[in-house]
C-alpha cells in the first residue's frame, strides 16, 4: 500500500494525496455511503446494510479526526459517526475510484 501524503477537505469530498500515485477526490456522499462501520455492513455477511438513497444528496463533513496513525474518524451531517476508515480501506476506495 502507499503512504498517505495528504488529506484536503474540499467542499465536494476528500483530496487524498498517495505517495506516487495520481490524486483522487471522494466525495462526502460516497464516503457517507462505504462508512464500514457495524451499523452500515452486516457483520454476520458483509453485505451493505444502508442504501445509495439512504444518504441524502446534501450530506457534509462536520469534522475528521484521525485515529492513531492508521486510519481516520468521519463525522457526518446526518449524525453517523461511528464509522472508523482504515488507511488501507481509504487507499482501496481511491484505488477503484481511479480505474
Amino acid at each position: 500500500m502507499a503512504t498517505l501524503s495528504g488529506v484536503k477537505r474540499l467542499d465536494a469530498g476528500l483530496e487524498f494525496r498517495w505517495q506516487d500515485e495520481p490524486i483522487i477526490v471522494l466525495t462526502i456522499g460516497e464516503l457517507r455511503f462505504l462508512c464500514p462501520c457495524a451499523n452500515c455492513v452486516s457483520e454476520i455477511n458483509g453485505d451493505r446494510i444502508i442504501k445509495r438513497d439512504d444518504v441524502a444528496a446534501d450530506i457534509t463533513l462536520v469534522d475528521m479526526q484521525p485515529v492513531g496513525n492508521y486510519a481516520y474518524r468521519l463525522l457526518f451531517s446526518d449524525g453517523h459517526d461511528s464509522g472508523i476508515y482504515p488507511l488501507k480501506y481509504l487507499h482501496q476506495l481511491c484505488a477503484e475510484a481511479d480505474e
